[in-house]
């Protein structure tokens, strides 16, 4: 079902009145039905792999919670009778077998979205190799990715995890783990929640409260302003571009790369918003995706604050039980010993990052492009680790205030075009046109003699005046809300009619230039594709 129509409109009016005119013990069985309902519309095969998910998700998370709950009620009993070595005997052998449950689970769930995502990538590097040969591999398979895989596949193994943590506890009725794994505000793009995060605000009933109606539904007209004024003019734009740079100045082919900056991030904070606002609605919270991305100061404070959920996910289930490992930290140990203090601190962590952000990189798409993408992103991660120290001491040695203005000025600009740079490179294309993007940059000097020639590929002056417009405003209200919401900022010093014509004025701009923009192709919503 598309985020951005009439259907989908249609479809939230009616859970909204539904929601609240059911009893309240009914009310997380209406938001299953109606996940169920969003789901399957995408085909009955889709639904089939979600239910595969979620059933057995929930069978491996109530066998490792009976097993451990099991385990703690014999140590308990038999606390005297036992000694302290077969007291550590026990809890290794139960630790084991809770371990092979869930290593069997995560393999059968990431092995469906590995086959789903991964398989046609592998066979395309197989036949490259079998070429070479004179050989060729038949890639007979045709497989459509299912809705939302990479989403709730993570957050089943986020659950997953978090049980075998004993983070929180399993759920012992299978139709609740199937709504946290389907629901549907949060199955195509995110954001990723843990079961403690979500879990509350699913199955806790809700009355109508006014004041979270009317500020879900601002943010919810604010994010289809985004998105379809913003983001979907820019994509049209930036489709241009990206497919006739060759033909471009350097600075029409940087300008072009600054309007898929705005384009993606208008594009998915405002799905984020769209159905943040919804859930708000409902009173339900989801977890936030961004804080002011592109006020960062460093590539890693920006993934910090871009996909806040998918950079924990990562952080919490991949980063740190690598870094802890034992292999990891012996090696660490090592290194301290042979090479250096210095070598053997950043080793392990190193190592985990390599790791998570080739993973990422794939994640986001099976591809040598996203794979150089997630690489450079995590080159200038790991690097500004190890320079951490030679950093402090030049800045030390330059005067160089932290909390000067002009220096944080100085580095949230550097931030936003160091990853501005680095979001394009597998955008454009193939690899070898996203390199071919960059050198058409720092290469071409010609100066355009008019507007046109600057910017080609945006030919409507009208449509280009409201795009600045839109992202102009985005950029007021990221900086407003460094301290505090602007919703709540404008409901304590601007009027009500006042306000009431500011989201007129929204809704007369989505109508007027937004429905027009998402008639193309800049309907769908970029993070679907993922």
């Amino acid at each position: 079902m598309n985020i951005i129509s009439l259907s989908f409109l249609a479809f939230s009016a009616l859970l909204l009145i539904a929601y609240f005119l059911v009893p309240k013990r009914f009310q997380w069985w209406l938001l299953l039905g109606f996940s169920l309902v969003f789901y399957v519309r995408c085909g009955w095969l889709a639904m089939l792999f979600l239910c595969i998910t979620a059933a057995s998700t929930w069978g491996a998370a109530l066998w490792i919670q009976r097993h451990a709950d099991a385990e703690k009620a014999y140590l308990k009993e038999h606390k005297a009778e036992l000694s302290k070595e077969e007291r550590t005997a026990r809890k290794r052998q139960g630790s084991a077998s809770r371990r092979r449950i869930l290593t069997l689970c995560l393999l059968l769930n990431l092995g469906i979205l590995c086959a789903f995502k991964y398989v046609h990538f592998l066979l395309a590097q197989a036949n490259s190799i079998a070429g070479w040969f004179g050989g060729s591999v038949r890639d007979s398979i045709r497989w459509i990715l299912p809705l939302g895989i990479s989403f709730y596949t993570f957050q089943t193994v986020g659950y997953l995890c978090d049980v075998y943590w004993t983070k929180c506890r399993a759920e012992k009725n299978p139709f609740k783990v199937l709504l946290f794994t389907s629901f549907f505000p949060q199955i195509t793009q995110g954001p990723i929640s843990t079961w403690n995060d979500l879990a509350p605000g699913l199955f806790t009933p809700h009355k109508l409260d006014y004041h979270k109606f009317s500020f879900g539904a601002q943010r919810l007209i604010w994010g289809f302003f985004k998105k379809m004024v913003v983001a979907n003019i820019l994509s049209g734009y930036v489709s241009t571009a990206f497919a006739n740079y060759p033909a471009y100045t350097g600075l029409a082919a940087f300008l072009a790369a600054l309007c898929y900056s705005a384009q993606i991030y208008a594009d998915f904070s405002g799905y984020m918003d769209i159905m943040c606002g919804l859930c708000e609605m409902l009173g339900i919270r989801l977890t936030e995706n961004f804080e002011r991305p592109y006020f960062s100061k460093s590539v890693a404070e920006y993934w910090r604050r871009w996909h806040i959920s998918l950079g924990a996910w990562f952080k919490n289930y991949v980063y740190y039980p690598l870094a802890v490992s034992r292999w990891n930290q012996r090696l660490g140990k090592w290194s301290k010993q042979r090479i250096g203090k210095a070598v053997g601190s950043y080793l392990p962590a190193t190592i985990a990052l390599v790791i998570v952000w080739l993973a990422t990189g794939l994640w986001h798409g099976a591809s040598w492009a996203y794979i150089a993408w997630g690489g450079v992103n995590g080159i200038f991660i790991i690097f500004s680790m190890w320079m951490e120290k030679p950093y402090e001491r030049c800045k030390k040695a330059l005067h160089i205030r932290e909390s000067a203005w002009l220096w944080r000025a100085f580095q949230t600009v550097r931030t936003f075009l160091l990853v501005t740079f680095i979001k394009v490179l597998p955008e454009v294309g193939t690899l070898k046109q996203g390199f071919g993007l960059w050198k058409r940059i720092f290469t071409e000097h010609t100066l355009p003699r008019s507007i046109p020639q600057l910017l080609p590929f945006a030919p409507y002056p009208r449509e280009i005046a409201v795009v600045v417009f839109g992202i102009a405003l985005m950029f007021v209200v990221s900086l407003l809300q460094r301290k505090e919401s602007v919703r709540v900022r404008m409901e304590r010093r601007i009027p009500y009619l006042l306000r009431l014509l500011i989201y007129a004025a929204l809704f007369f701009l989505i109508l007027y230039f937004g429905i027009p923009a998402s008639g193309g192709s800049g309907e769908e919503f970029l993070y679907a594709q993922f």
